[in-house]
């Protein structure tokens, strides 16, 4: 057939264009772990500078060469960076993004990974994110009154339950509504029906398919943007027919009358998604039919993800496009709802940022009738607070939302291409329980780094030891490491087992408290890499080395002294791994439940032997294999290092307050230190500073 239309807008004046650019003007934020790194390399870097510039001045002033004093220079440089930090940073990230995709959360950035485990609150839609998303309609008002309709999923056959003189007025409505919509359901190739398109039009269409009403085909439905409502003309001339959200249907026809008011409140209270049906013919006003009452179940186990979510500290905050008694019904139901937490409209919300963060900056919020746009908002307020915001989103109106947001969450079986582009983490079975699984290995990567954090600088203040004692003695006493023995243990040896200790999975307990996102480098990790661990290790290292010096042997006394330096520190570092993997279980207890540290830890043991061993490569490294009693020396370093390492654990646990002590577990090294720019949340109280 023929048809007209007006064009109203086109290019930068049409919605889809509008979105373009208020998606072009929001701003991802930088990661938690991406601004931290930055501190650290920046930190590192300038101390590591200005230390190698001091022992170039130093090696001048005792008579070397600039060059000699250069390369000294370099070799101090070399021992104080951590040249495997950054790997074993990004290789972790990949592990715990693997373990995600096989939990069906997809991470499109790798940087998302840890601040998950930051994350203080979750923005998250209701229809299909917490409820299944498989619309069924099971009741009905019309005038002439209520139609009770069972019947599972989207199949013909079904039960209706009405008076005889309440059937001419629902299949009226069912016409009608099925005009009005796009979805239909088929029967697929297993002999199953299933929606396709909206399944809330599916579920319209499966009513009339109950109610034996010939199908006149899916229409040409144009969709225009925030209008709660959709309206077409039909095959009869002069009748037009609308469906939409009641309130939105009911400003077309006066008003809801009494009986269609009381079946609404019932409708909603009971958490079911409403829909109005009205008709028009001949330019009259329009004509409520009648009420259609779809049922969304809730996902199963989504109550207790959402339970899981609050013992781990994180705030839940209900967005929809739903009547707001659908969506309190919904969120009591699955217990998201806390008693008194507010319902609020998107038509009642402030403009004011400030008035918007005190409505929403509360554990349990719903917010209905919410458009995309309010969504924006709702994320740049409550991150103006402190906030680390997740967003699900699932429409092309979302993606500025999930821009905007620290945490993007698209939904990846209902989602459009825009809001995954858009997003960060996509949900490939779109439950939100996949999301609490997704926070869980945030939190252990962040542990993780904690780990190897705390390993790689143990092992860089016994590579710095010898040049220090070296530059106080003026020489005098041999230098115990060089630089190419250095970036042997750093780039051969500590980078497979941190690869190995930022693998280990996160522990049965780590959600089990808040999400305090703080420095890699704390008090905590510096006490123990600077003042606990790598002092023991360089004492070792030294005491070898001396050792070694004043045993005659069949090498050189230097090169057999090294050689001992150099295998006490592999050997520290590999007894100093397991103590990393906690901060309040001593390291013998700490043997087993990595799946590749012992492996790893025997690699990098057999690397620093073979490279003492082989000719060709100790010449090389200017080393040999030290005399047994500096063996001796190391072994009972290495059992040593274990003991003072449970020594300051049982210490620093009985100065912690009970409340602020860590629950042990594998992979939980230390307390979260508090970031300044975030804020700390407790469930049951507002999520506010």
């Amino acid at each position: 057939g023929a048809a007209s239309a007006r064009v109203v807008a086109t290019g930068r004046h049409t919605g889809f264009a509008r979105l373009v650019r208020l998606t072009a003007a929001t701003t991802r934020p930088r990661t938690p772990l991406e601004s931290d790194i930055r501190r650290l390399v920046r930190r590192l870097a300038t101390v590591a500078l200005t230390v190698g510039a001091v022992f170039v001045g130093i090696m001048v002033l005792m008579g070397a060469s600039p060059a000699t004093g250069l390369l000294f220079g370099i070799g101090v440089i070399v021992a104080l960076v951590p040249e495997g930090l950054l790997p074993t940073v990004t290789l972790s990230l990949a592990v715990a993004a693997q373990r995600m995709s096989r939990e069906k959360a997809l991470v499109r950035r790798l940087e998302a990974v840890e601040t998950l485990g930051a994350t203080t609150v979750i923005c998250t839609d209701k229809t299909g994110t917490l409820t299944q998303n498989q619309m069924t309609v099971v009741e009905a008002w019309t005038p002439a009154g209520h139609a009770a309709v069972e019947g599972p999923g989207y199949a013909p056959q079904a039960v209706i339950r009405a008076a005889p003189d309440v059937m001419p007025s629902l299949r009226e409505m069912a016409t009608a509504a099925r005009l009005c919509s796009e979805g239909r359901v088929a029967l697929d190739r297993d002999d199953s029906w299933t929606a396709h398109g909206d399944p809330m039009d599916a579920a319209v269409d499966a009513l009339a398919h109950r109610l034996h009403l010939p199908d006149a085909g899916a229409p040409l439905v144009l969709r225009p943007f925030h209008r709660a409502f959709m309206a077409m003309e039909a095959d009869t001339p002069g009748r037009s027919v609308m469906k939409g959200a009641p309130e939105a249907v009911a400003t077309r026809c006066g008003a809801l009358d009494p009986a269609a008011q009381r079946a609404l409140d019932e409708f909603t209270g009971r958490g079911l998604r409403v829909l109005g049906v009205a008709e028009r013919t001949d330019g009259c006003d329009w004509r409520l039919l009648g009420l259609l009452a779809f049922q969304d179940p809730p996902r199963p186990g989504v109550s207790a993800a959402i339970a899981e979510c609050r013992r781990a500290g994180i705030a839940l905050v209900m967005l929809t496009g739903d009547h707001p008694r659908t969506a309190r019904a919904i969120a009591d139901q699955i217990g998201l709802a806390r008693p008194g937490s507010p319902v609020l409209t998107g038509d009642r919300l402030p403009t004011d940022p400030t008035a918007l963060a005190d409505l929403v900056d509360h554990d349990g919020v719903v917010l209905a009738r919410i458009s995309p746009e309010q969504k924006l908002t709702v994320a740049q307020a409550l991150r103006d607070r402190g906030h680390v915001v997740a967003m699900t989103g699932d429409g092309v109106n979302d993606a500025p939302a999930l821009v905007e947001c620290d945490i993007g969450v698209a939904m990846g079986l209902g989602g459009t291409d825009v809001a995954r582009e858009a997003a960060d983490l996509v949900l490939l079975d779109d439950h939100f329980a996949t999301i609490v699984s997704a926070v869980r290995q945030g939190r252990g990567t962040f542990l993780a780094a904690r780990r190897f954090l705390t390993y790689h600088l143990s092992s860089n203040v016994a590579e710095l030891t010898p040049f220090l004692i070296w530059a106080l003695t003026g020489g005098e006493y041999p230098l115990a490491l060089g630089v190419l023995q250095i970036l042997c243990i750093d780039l051969g040896s500590d980078t497979v087992t941190a690869i190995a200790l930022g693998s280990d999975p996160p522990g049965p307990r780590v959600l089990g408290r808040p999400p305090v996102h703080g420095p890699l480098l704390d008090r905590q990790v510096a006490v123990r890499a600077f003042g606990i661990l790598g002092p023991w290790e360089a004492l070792i290292a030294m005491g070898a080395f001396t050792v070694a010096l004043t045993w005659p042997s069949g090498s050189p006394l230097v090169a057999a002294a090294s050689g001992g330096a150099y295998l006490a520190v592999i050997m520290l570092q590999g007894a100093n791994a397991f103590a990393c993997r906690s901060v309040t279980r001593p390291a013998w207890r700490m043997l087993s439940g990595s799946p590749t540290l012992p492996a790893a830890v025997a690699v990098s043991l057999a690397f620093g032997v073979v490279t003492l061993v082989v000719p060709v490569l100790a010449a090389l490294l200017g080393q040999s294999w030290p005399p047994w009693p500096a063996v001796v020396v190391i072994v009972i370093g290495a059992a040593g290092l274990w003991a003072v390492d449970a020594v300051e654990k049982r210490v620093r646990a009985r100065r912690q307050a009970p409340g602020d002590a860590e629950q042990p577990g594998v992979g939980q090294p230390c307390e979260r230190g508090r970031l300044p720019s975030r804020s700390h949340t407790s469930p049951g109280r507002s999520m506010s500073r």
